[in-house]
């Protein structure tokens, strides 16, 4: 979210033989703030500051090139999250306009039509995040009016939204938690899970109530922990692999990133690490498909990997250098 150029980096994803990133120009006319591969990584998609969503193609050779430009958005878009493909190819994008799009692909291939446009929140939203597939159509926003919204596809091709409030400071990111020993039924819902990141410089782990079908937070408070955030929480991603223990990372402006586990026989508390403390403010973490390497993003333009190792502790294994000076962006 600090480049100011319009070249951004995707790690070799498709082709294990060549480590080296590359890079692309995005044609924005401005800071480019995300940038997310869909499902089967044949799509990119990246919103930027110039209030667009561009869409691109993605050969095997690794050769990119830009098929849609979406618009809608009255302000600077800070995020953009795909759904799974068991829903057809839909993305959805968030902007400072207080607005949550989503875009559906059509025939003919490249064609996109907005499917939903969400603007209830009354300020900029910041992070969206799709639940996992097991729960239907599902997506939540984090707004800095500090409120979390949660949109949810009928079956008759309606859509609508529940909120609940986190702080009163501002929502900076959110992130579902995997399904977890639930089967694809109706009743899958009875185990959704979010975790929300704020400017309160807080984490704060919500669930739906089954019975009321209403959010409620867990009672860990994460400033009593062992190791806390000082500043406001960026970025929080909820590890997607189902375990006996749930995982998350976050980061935050203090320049550190905390790992969290919680054991699932015991989901009273959840117990922090100290990842790594950072040379600069920490943007954003996300993990692998497999839930076991932790990329990071920090402001010295520099990603870094992450694993942690058999005696429980985290080490880098890997590191994607930004090749332009920070001069020039």
């Amino acid at each position: 979210r600090t480049a100011a150029r319009i070249i951004f980096k995707m790690t070799q994803a498709m082709v294990a033989t060549t480590p080296a990133p590359v890079s692309i120009d995005t044609q924005h006319d401005d800071m480019v703030h995300d940038a997310q591969l869909d499902y089967y990584g044949v799509k990119l998609a990246t919103c930027s500051s110039d209030r667009t969503v561009k869409v691109y193609s993605v050969a095997k050779d690794q050769e990119v090139s830009h098929t849609a430009t979406l618009t809608g958005h009255e302000g600077p878009v800070y995020e953009i999250a795909w759904a799974h493909p068991k829903f057809g190819s839909i993305l959805a994008s968030s902007s400072f306009d207080g607005s949550v799009l989503l875009h559906r692909e059509i025939q003919p291939m490249g064609s996109w039509t907005l499917v939903h446009a969400h603007r209830m929140h009354e300020s900029s939203v910041n992070s969206i995040s799709f639940a996992p597939h097991e729960y239907g159509l599902v997506l939540a926003a984090g707004s800095s009016d500090g409120k979390v919204s949660v949109i949810t596809h009928r079956e008759d091709d309606s859509w609508d939204a529940t909120f609940f409030q986190d702080n009163m400071l501002g929502v900076n990111s959110v992130s579902f938690a995997p399904c977890s020993f639930m089967s694809a039924s109706d009743d899958a819902k009875e185990g959704m899970r979010l975790v929300v990141g704020g400017c309160d410089n807080k984490v704060r782990f919500w669930k739906l109530n089954a019975e009321t079908k209403t959010w409620e937070q867990d009672d860990f408070d994460s400033s009593k922990a062992d190791v806390t955030h000082t500043d406001w929480v960026r970025d929080v991603a909820w590890a997607p692999t189902v375990s006996s223990f749930n995982t998350v990372a976050s980061c935050s402006e203090d320049k550190t990133v905390i790992i969290w586990t919680q054991s699932e026989d015991d989901r009273t508390e959840w117990k922090p690490v100290l990842l790594h403390t950072f040379d600069a403010p920490v943007w954003r973490v996300s993990w692998s498909v497999t839930g076991t390497i932790l990329a990071v993003s920090s402001g010295d333009s520099d990603v870094t990997m992450w694993k942690q190792e058999l005696d429980g502790k985290w080490s880098q294994v890997a590191s994607v250098e930004d090749s332009q000076p920070a001069e020039e962006q």
